[in-house]
């Protein structure tokens, strides 16, 4: 027979193993919004719903001025596009997820009157989740 002696210390360090595994789950469970969609998903959301105004590459503006990092860009912040008197006039506005989710899902001329974009919303919520997973990734 044989004798399987652990010491006190044993559990304790098993224990803070444990309460350090689950401050890092609870921390990753609070930054994940609550909206988090699939990437991919939103990808071909992009292509039918904005790619006609919008780049996703860096500097390439069209209609509308490239989305390349617009999650957490300051709203009519690109030095190279002439952005509408009505979204220059948002000056604390933050292209947050939260903010695109508002912006997005409403037509373009209520969410922002006098702004020269064209957009009816996206009533659909699954899809505006998915596009605004897939923004976030475009930096």
């Amino acid at each position: 027979m044989t004798w399987n002696y652990r010491p006190a210390t044993c559990s304790l360090k098993r224990n803070l193993r444990h309460a350090a595994v689950l401050v890092l789950v609870l921390a990753r469970t609070a930054a994940v919004p609550a909206f988090a969609g699939d990437a991919e998903a939103g990808k071909d959301v992009f292509k039918t719903e904005c790619s006609e105004c919008h780049s996703i590459k860096e500097g390439r503006n069209k209609k509308g001025p490239s989305l390349f990092g617009v999650v957490g860009r300051k709203a009519a912040s690109l030095p190279d596009y002439a952005y509408s008197d009505a979204l220059r006039g948002q000056t604390t506005w933050t292209w947050t997820p939260e903010q695109l989710h508002t912006y997005l899902s409403q037509p373009a001329k209520r969410a922002n009157p006098g702004t020269k974009m064209k957009y009816d919303g996206l009533s659909d919520q699954q899809q505006l989740d998915d596009l605004i997973t897939y923004l976030s990734t475009i930096h």
